[in-house]
């Protein structure tokens, strides 16, 4: 088949370099334009442009776009000028409900397996991280070029969804991660940079600071809970049995998802209790998505549009 570039409409092209001109503007005052954001911007647009096919497949991946850019705008209103950061509370409920007695002392468990850890799980919890991402997404790329468009978009949306669900009780309840306690005690500090805990036993193994230099970017140390990274793959598993996906992917999609809610708390980056509250908010966002949203007239019509856009 010959490749044919194929521009959009004048309307599209000066709806879509507005939005990016707004975009960058408004990042650069009040984020910060990061080589990263070129990159995005450069990516959205070599696709967008290029031809009919490729616009569609930029268009489709939108919410992961808007994910990416809600994410990094936490950086302008943190969570912890709009509540009080629990730092004790979430610690000593962890420590009532899981403690695990050792040496004649009472741990959460984070804090044994800094004490009890392994470098095969080492290694093992490194690779299960590195996949709270690029499975998902790689999961919808998988869906979209399978032409299953309908389940692709649900898919794509509840992600979305959930995530826009977890960053606002980020809000409601800022609250520290484990290896914060474990650190510096129970005093918010509100300076703290983000840490790779036990991730760094995996960056040791590997001699490169792969873990170090993603989570020294992070853009608040006081979201812990929900636990999101737990949320992805309840999420991808749920659509790939609902996109009736080839054993293998699903089965792929199961042993990460239990790797990625074990290494959270095997890392300590996530209590047992923001895991367990990951995995409520990725069935939340389901439920209210699939029989919630899609029974609304006018939000049928726009996921309708949508899909014509991208079929």
């Amino acid at each position: 088949m010959k490749f044919k570039v194929t521009f959009p409409t004048p309307a599209d092209t000066i709806i879509t370099i507005s939005i990016i001109i707004v975009f960058s503007i408004l990042t650069a005052v009040f984020v910060g334009f990061r080589p990263e954001h070129i990159l995005l911007i450069f990516f959205f647009c070599a696709l967008f442009f290029l031809n009919k096919e490729t616009r569609k497949f930029a268009v489709a991946l939108l919410p992961f776009f808007i994910f990416g850019i809600s994410y990094d705008w936490m950086r302008v209103f943190p969570n912890y000028t709009v509540n009080p950061i629990d730092v004790e509370g979430l610690y000593n409920m962890e420590k009532s409900i899981f403690g695990i007695p050792d040496n004649g002392v009472k741990l959460i468990p984070c804090e044994y397996f800094a004490i009890h850890h392994h470098p095969i799980a080492d290694f093992l919890a490194g690779i299960f991280y590195l996949g709270w991402v690029p499975i998902p997404i790689g999961f919808g790329i998988y869906l979209y070029l399978k032409k299953k468009r309908d389940v692709f978009l649900r898919f794509a949306m509840v992600f979305l969804f959930t995530n826009l669900l977890g960053f606002a009780f980020y809000y409601i309840y800022p609250a520290a991660p484990p290896w914060y306690a474990m650190n510096y005690g129970f005093d918010p500090i509100l300076t703290t940079p983000g840490n790779v805990a036990g991730l760094s036993r995996f960056d040791q193994l590997i001699h490169y600071p792969l873990f170090d230099s993603i989570y020294g970017r992070n853009a608040n140390v006081f979201a812990a809970f929900p636990s999101l990274h737990s949320s992805y793959l309840v999420i991808t598993l749920f659509y790939a049995i609902r996109g009736k996906s080839p054993i293998p992917i699903i089965a792929v999609i199961t042993l990460f998802m239990f790797g990625i809610w074990g290494t959270a708390v095997y890392t300590a980056h996530h209590y047992v209790i923001d895991v367990l509250a990951g995995i409520v908010c990725a069935l939340i966002g389901i439920f209210l998505f699939e029989y919630g949203w899609m029974k609304l007239p006018f939000f049928r019509r726009f996921f309708n549009r949508y899909l014509n856009y991208i079929v």
